[in-house]
């Protein structure tokens, strides 16, 4: 059973109300988008608010959206945002995409999201994690998303996504009907030279050639993280 809390090094996520629990994906997520020069930023779907409160720790000034469908988990991702060092600079709103989208935001620099992604899995038994897991025709889908963020980042702005390889396939797709292009791919995964587990994308309005590079967790003969890793994910990890 997953903890009900997660302590980093500068805030703690309470998450026994969130169906999604603190992982390495988007621990390695928001330690890795391009989010130093973004005064805006908006993290889609944000459950215990971590993505949020990682973009607040890493930019000094950025003021942070966030939104999050299920009420529950928004309510406690509003109540870490609280305890944390950063509450005056993060909002998060209890929000579907269309109900935030109705709202008429402000454009963003940077929009970041780890949406639902199981498209063809069974379905979770517990409804919260299905929602958070899950695409439906009710909830988040990757069409959704790329207009979205086609709508609403600024000229310049960047949408940093988090799928499985094959999902981020349909979700490039997603984006390039909204106007939106890959130009940086990290491909995460166990050890160097495993199988691909995660792609962490970035894309923007301007179709240029995608750079990609790899990143691997963990040594090749070990479970010790690589050097890659640890540099990337130090501070926010007590035991880094």
């Amino acid at each position: 059973m997953a903890n009900s809390y997660f302590r980093f090094k500068h805030f703690t996520i309470e998450q026994d109300q969130c169906a999604m629990k603190v992982c390495t994906d988007a621990c390695v997520l928001g330690a890795l988008a391009e989010l130093t020069a973004a005064p805006r930023i908006l993290d889609i779907g944000t459950g215990t608010g971590l993505l949020a409160l990682m973009a607040a720790q890493r930019n000094a000034t950025a003021h942070i959206e966030a939104v999050e469908l299920e009420p529950q988990a928004a309510a406690q991702a509003a109540a870490n945002v609280a305890r944390s060092p950063w509450s005056g600079r993060v909002r998060v709103q209890a929000l579907s995409l269309a109900q935030y989208a109705a709202t008429r935001p402000a454009p963003f620099d940077h929009i970041l999201c780890n949406p639902p992604f199981f498209r063809h899995s069974l379905p979770s038994p517990d409804a919260a994690r299905t929602t958070a897991r899950h695409t439906t025709p009710d909830t988040l889908s990757f069409p959704d998303l790329a207009r979205f963020a086609a709508d609403f980042l600024m000229p310049a702005g960047q949408l940093t996504v988090l799928l499985p390889p094959p999902e981020m396939q349909h979700f490039e797709r997603a984006a390039a009907v909204a106007g939106l292009y890959p130009t940086e791919r990290v491909i995460m995964c166990h050890r160097p030279g495993s199988k691909p587990l995660r792609h962490i994308t970035r894309f923007g309005r301007i179709s240029v050639p995608t750079e990609q590079r790899v990143l691997p967790l963990h040594e090749a003969s070990s479970e010790a993280y690589t050097a890659e890793f640890r540099q990337l994910l130090q501070n926010f990890y007590l035991a880094l």
